[in-house]
């Protein structure tokens, strides 16, 4: 459960505002990814209220940072920090998985602040090796964040990535790994287990980081703080799964669902007490 603690910067009234709009988006009848989406609801809040520099593409590319969801079953979460900023209009979310909607049940290039398709399991993280090399080779100031599931980790096409970019020193590439414990069939490390998780990223030359995911200074600690030269970084977020709404919290049955009338209502109710 959250805190009934007001909000107290942007960061924290982001993070509430996408929560909310997820569980509006979980109305739609083809389902929404609710706990995949809940779980980085706090990463998301503190990329886009602090850390990305021109995130919606606007300005100049050279220099600007990109954002790839490689987890791209948590589109619902992207969509609502879109529509929360501006980037998108906000009447859009209704539109979510019906039918000529630009908001897919994974994110489409076609939808503004969305650098790259994704949803494929395991082809984020090599997209954002692509973008920093690119970047350190024509000397661009360019950085490249991805969003990884603990479950997507079990796809051999990140380790290839992971080695690759610890070989070539890609130090503008920062992975944030959802390290929510569930994937669509059940606990991750039940179906494949991927520990000691910190020392595989550590053996292929990552600087590793382990934060509270939904801790906001942990986060911007983790996101701001100064790079090690030469070596990529690898935040690994301990989250929880539908975080902030009884009943889902923490389950499988979070992982993708419609949320009828009476459902939304009990889930916003236990977001109202957080003062946004």
């Amino acid at each position: 459960m959250l805190t009934q603690t007001p909000p107290r910067t942007v960061a924290e009234q982001l993070a509430v505002q996408i929560r909310r709009r997820v569980i509006e988006m979980s109305a739609s009848p083809n389902g929404v990814h609710i706990g995949g989406s809940l779980s980085i609801a706090d990463l998301l809040a503190v990329l886009y209220a602090e850390v990305l520099r021109d995130p919606a593409g606007t300005g100049p590319s050279d220099d600007r940072d990109h954002l790839i969801l490689s987890k791209g079953q948590a589109s619902a979460g992207l969509y609502a920090v879109l529509a929360s900023t501006g980037i998108i209009p906000e009447a859009e979310l209704a539109t979510y998985a019906q039918e000529n909607s630009r908001l897919g049940g994974h994110p489409m290039k076609r939808l503004p602040g969305v650098d790259f398709s994704t949803g494929a399991l395991g082809h984020g993280l090599p997209l954002g090796l692509g973008v920093a090399l690119a970047g350190r080779r024509f000397g661009h100031d360019k950085r490249a964040f991805v969003i990884l599931g603990d479950g997507e980790l079990q796809e051999g096409s990140n380790w290839e990535a992971a080695m690759a970019a610890a070989h070539h020193g890609a130090d503008n590439l920062i992975a944030i790994v959802d390290r929510n414990g569930w994937q669509i069939s059940g606990r991750t490390d039940d179906c494949m287990s991927l520990e000691p998780l910190t020392g595989k990223w550590a053996g292929f030359g990552w600087r590793v980081l382990t934060i509270d995911g939904h801790d906001h200074d942990q986060i911007r600690a983790a996101l701001t703080g100064p790079v090690e030269p030469g070596r990529p970084t690898v935040v690994i977020a301990r989250t929880i799964k539908a975080r902030g709404v009884p009943g889902l919290e923490d389950t499988k049955q979070s992982h993708s669902a419609t949320l009828d009338e009476q459902a939304r209502r009990r889930a916003l109710a236990a977001l109202a007490g957080d003062g946004a």
